[in-house]
C-alpha cells in the first residue's frame, strides 16, 4: 500500500460528529482488503480520516457511494500522496478550486 488517501470534512458544513463511527464501520465493510483505515486528525476546521491504500482512486470511488449514502459528500474534499510524500493529488472535488493541505 504505497498511497496515503486523505478525505477532509469541513466541520461547518456537518450537522455532528456522530456519523464518525457509522462511517468508519461502513468504509471499513466497502474498502475491505483494498485499503487500511489508518484514524483521524481532528482540529476546530477540520476532521482528516487517512487510509493506506495501494490504488486511490478506485478505493476512493468506492469510499464516495459510502459518504453519498451518509448524506455527508456535500462537505468532503479527497486527495492522495505517496506514503510520507509532500505532494497531493487533488480527487474530490472534481474542480477543486484551491490546493488541498493538512494543518
Amino acid at each position: 500500500m504505497d498511497y496515503q488517501l486523505i478525505i477532509k470534512f469541513w466541520r461547518k458544513s456537518l450537522d455532528d460528529e456522530a456519523f464518525l463511527a457509522t462511517l468508519e464501520a461502513e468504509l471499513g465493510t466497502a474498502l475491505g482488503s483494498s485499503a487500511k483505515l489508518d484514524g483521524y486528525d481532528v482540529s476546530a476546521k477540520e476532521i482528516n480520516l487517512f487510509m493506506f491504500t495501494a490504488d486511490p482512486r478506485p478505493t476512493f470511488r468506492r469510499a464516495k457511494d459510502v459518504l453519498e449514502r451518509l448524506g455527508v459528500l456535500h462537505s468532503v474534499s479527497a486527495a492522495y500522496r505517496l506514503e510520507g510524500g509532500a505532494q497531493f493529488t487533488s480527487l474530490w472535488p472534481t474542480r477543486m478550486a484551491r490546493k488541498f493541505t493538512l494543518p
